[in-house]
């Protein structure tokens, strides 16, 4: 019911988080996926994690920027009073802030891996990147929840 009240100003912004949040779990899904299929095939192992390392470099930062953009710019643009704090704003914050250090501890495990796999190794840290994609997916999943239910 208050989308039906919401104004105008505020759906761009809201389009914008909404659609960076849609291409950040739909990236960390194919970098999970990716990873999964390398661990159950490990002749293909190398290019699963090749492809799962350069999906998250070029699809989860910009994805979470996006996100993260729209997110702030939605809540300026609503004008929410001081005294207005709902849990799925809160819930979001809590996985938007605690998502930005896991993507930023999987894009360093990421660059190194990508420069290991050269070498003909790196497989361990793309596994390692998975895991991480695979509880940010979790976590994402939970505020996606947040944000279309909104719990008191």
């Amino acid at each position: 019911m208050l989308a039906a009240i919401r104004p105008d100003d505020v759906n761009f912004p809201l389009f914008l988080h909404v659609f960076g949040a849609m291409l950040l779990v739909g990236t960390l899904f194919a970098v999970a996926l990716a990873t999964v299929i390398g661990l159950r095939r490990p002749d293909d192992a190398a290019g699963l994690t090749r492809f799962s390392l350069r999906a998250l470099l070029m699809g989860v930062l910009p994805a979470y920027i996006l996100m993260r953009v729209g997110a702030q710019w939605t809540e300026a643009a609503a004008d929410y009073p001081d005294d207005f704090e709902p849990a799925w704003i809160g819930v979001g914050y809590i996985t938007a802030d605690a998502g930005a250090i896991l993507i930023l501890i999987s894009i360093i495990l990421s660059a190194i891996g990508l420069r290991k796999l050269r070498g003909g190794s790196g497989v361990g840290l793309g596994r390692a990147v998975g895991i991480l994609s695979i509880v940010l997916l979790v976590a994402y999943i939970v505020a996606v929840w947040a944000m279309t239910a909104k719990p008191t």
